[in-house]
């Protein structure tokens, strides 16, 4: 297979995400949490159980039940020490540890206030991911019509082979995962991202077109084809890094990222002059065998920063308003531990977080007659 020798890097690559053990067995540097052990027995029991060290598949005996406070406060203090346990005997193996993926799903509205809340603070880069905006792009540019959790996982894991492709695969330009904070957070509370992918295209479809650079590029930037539900047209980019994969060249890039450049809907703020971040990285995207998703040749990633997902957080606001005026829902939070004072609050940084959207991006207006020529 041609491919294989793009591979590069060696063992070296390979050891990003993996640990060889003693009987040179290949060992993801993963930990699974989970408060009730269905989901999580679907690993030990499935295709990939012997993947996996049973000491990194952490599960509860009782489920959270959709409560943030039964899972920050009451059951889940009971793991959290072997949590930290399992993850520092992982990071102590690391050689030069550049930071950890932490993915979670909550559910809306008071789950997403309560641990937004706790994002803000805690983590440096956050990419929003929300099942609305990906059932969409399932049932257009996949066809199908009831699209389940593996549809959206499929298209979700996607993207995140893509952020890390660069620390396991050879390239042109290669993009370090403490490169995403440097290039795409003006400020720290601003770290909230937007992702696209594309092409997202079925096999029957991908039979017929062979898309370029410059389409993929463009299709990386089409309202519809963003992995959470808002529009970036009716918002301003700071920031957008690009990871493409496999077949593609500096040259077509540059003419790629110029036209988008040109392109009146999109906007960024005049005080971030560059704004475009490129990773090549010559391994082409993988598919799951049989899967919806077309093996091409070549495709992009977007990660970007825009003023424009404060809708996402406006949207989720409202719903938390409506319920929480009516204290719909609150007793099984403060039955649990959690003061009701711990929801206002939450409430409150949120409303600041849309606040400090609304001051980025108004910026580009104020600054126009300030002073001109300033590098950064």
């Amino acid at each position: 297979m041609p491919g294989d020798k793009t591979v590069g890097g060696g063992d070296d690559a390979f050891n990003t995400f993996f640990s060889e053990t003693g009987a040179g067995k290949h060992v993801p540097r993963a930990v699974f949490v989970d408060l009730e052990p269905t989901v999580i027995d679907e690993v030990r029991t499935g295709t990939y159980r012997q993947l996996f060290h049973p000491e990194q598949l952490i599960s509860g005996k009782e489920d959270a039940a959709n409560n943030f406070a039964r899972g920050h406060y009451t059951i889940g203090k009971e793991i959290v020490d072997l949590c930290l346990d399992r993850i520092r005997k992982l990071a102590d193996n690391c050689t030069g540890l550049q930071g950890f993926l932490v993915f979670n799903a909550v559910v809306e509205p008071y789950n997403s206030v309560l641990s937004t809340h706790s994002l803000l603070e805690h983590t440096d880069v956050a990419v929003l991911l929300d099942n609305e905006a990906i059932y969409d792009i399932c049932r257009r540019s996949l066809d199908i019509e009831r699209p389940t959790y593996t549809n959206l996982n499929r298209l979700v894991s996607q993207v995140i082979s893509s952020l890390t492709a660069s620390l396991r695969f050879d390239g042109a330009l290669n993009v370090d995962v403490n490169e995403f904070q440097t290039n795409l957070v003006p400020y720290p509370r601003i770290h909230f991202m937007l992702s696209s992918y594309a092409p997202v295209i079925s096999a029957e479809k991908a039979y017929h077109e062979q898309l370029s650079v410059a389409e993929i590029t463009n299709s990386a930037f089409e309202p519809s084809s963003m992995m959470a539900k808002c529009d970036p047209r009716h918002g301003k980019y700071m920031a957008c890094c690009l990871m493409y994969r496999g077949d593609v060249v500096p040259k077509d890039v540059n003419a790629a990222v110029a036209t988008i450049k040109t392109k009146r809907t999109i906007q960024f703020v005049d005080w971030c002059p560059t704004g475009f971040k490129c990773g090549i990285n010559y391994q082409p995207p993988s598919v799951v065998p049989g899967g919806d998703l077309a093996k091409v040749q070549r495709a992009v990633c977007m990660i970007s920063n825009s003023t424009s997902v404060v809708e996402v957080f406006s949207r989720i606001d409202h719903k938390f308003d409506l319920m929480y005026a009516k204290r719909a829902f609150v007793h099984w939070y403060v039955g649990e531990g959690m003061e009701e004072g711990e929801f206002s609050e939450a409430r409150e940084d949120l409303a600041a977080l849309e606040k400090d959207y609304e001051e980025v991006g108004a910026e580009f207006d104020e600054g126009e007659d300030g002073d001109e020529g300033d590098e950064y």
